[in-house]
């Protein structure tokens, strides 16, 4: 794996960089969460000390009305981290409701933040339009960037794996740090950079710009040998590419956009490129190398995640144990933040 952009290179002797990372459990997680994150992961977790976190506190902002779907899909999320190959050993894996240092320290940085600025964050802009909340703003979706700070200060995550969409979140992390140190006149919080992967979003199955469950276009890393079929054939193609021997268009192809994020042999669908493009091959023989090679690349993961789904409580004993150990490293940095603020009394 290659080093992430302006981090230093680890030696031996140097302290490994932090990771912070994790998701929101909604629902079960697919095919564009494995290529934008759980598989850097699975690489990450063998050079940095990472934590990745189930952010159900964090769900709830826009899911109150349906508080059971986070409840139960924290185990879910939970056996695709395990059946993707990441190893509780050697990443810790928490709740974030079950840390409250993380809501104590998000009450603290509140104060170091203004309500103009939460609502200037262009990231928390967008998600508020995309939700169509308007006015109608949940207060803790809105001060979820204090929160997220929260969440990143607690480790002293040095690298924060995001898309581009996040940067701004980032960039607002790093500003309450820099307050904070000031009020405290030393640097007890540390700065983060984020790390953009080299494939970001993956379009949906439909052709729309991102893979998400609630529009109904993904794929599930769980899903059967059938679901994958019945998927594939609906991917989105070149809606000009009427005849087979009419040159076909790489753009905007789904198909082959997704045989670029996970095709092992790179050289082979080159040519089949070229011979999409110069005419002559037919959407119906992308699609079924498509097929071969998702179900090549799933059925392992699909396998793994039926076995640790025999004993659930054996997945949340792994989480109670990850989650032990990180509440003691929030501890400790809540235990400064709260010295710095003279709030040390006893």
């Amino acid at each position: 794996m290659s080093q992430p952009e302006n981090t230093p290179a680890a030696s031996p002797a140097a302290t490994p960089a932090v990771i912070l990372t994790g998701d929101r459990p909604t629902g079960p997680l697919h095919l564009g969460h494995y290529v934008g994150s759980l598989r850097n992961r699975v690489s990450y977790q063998h050079e940095y000390k990472q934590f990745i976190m189930l952010a159900d506190s964090q769900a709830l902002t826009d899911n109150m009305d349906d508080i059971d779907k986070v409840r139960r899909n924290v185990v879910e999320v939970a056996l695709d981290y395990l059946a993707v190959g990441i190893d509780p050993a050697k990443s810790t894996i928490l709740i974030q409701s079950q840390i409250p240092e993380l809501a104590e320290l998000t009450f603290y940085y509140l104060n170091m933040v203004t309500v103009a600025r939460l609502e200037r964050n262009p990231t928390v802009k967008a998600e508020i339009v995309m939700r169509g909340f308007e006015r109608d703003i949940p207060a803790g979706f809105l001060t979820y960037p204090a929160s997220q700070a929260a969440d990143i200060s607690a480790f002293k995550a040095t690298i924060v794996p995001v898309g581009e969409d996040q940067i701004p979140m980032i960039e607002q992390t790093n500003e309450i740090v820099r307050r904070f140190n000031r009020i405290a006149n030393r640097d007890i919080l540390v700065e983060c950079k984020a790390l953009v992967p080299e494939i970001g979003r993956l379009p949906g199955i439909d052709g729309k710009a991102k893979m998400s469950k609630s529009l109904g276009n993904t794929i599930n890393l769980g899903a059967s040998a059938d679901e994958i079929t019945a998927a594939v054939k609906k991917v989105y193609t070149d809606p000009l590419h009427l005849r087979v021997q009419d040159p076909g268009h790489l753009e905007g192809n789904v198909a082959f956009i997704y045989l670029d994020a996970f095709d092992p042999d790179k050289a082979a669908l080159e040519e089949m490129k070229a011979h999409y493009v110069r005419g002559g091959l037919g959407d119906s023989i992308v699609k079924k190398r498509l097929e071969a090679v998702l179900q090549e690349l799933l059925g392992p993961i699909r396998a793994r995640r039926e076995e640790y789904a025999k004993d659930k409580g054996y997945v949340m004993q792994l989480l109670k144990e990850g989650t032990a150990r990180a509440r003691e490293v929030a501890a400790r940095t809540a235990d400064e933040v709260k010295a710095a603020l003279g709030l040390n009394y006893f």
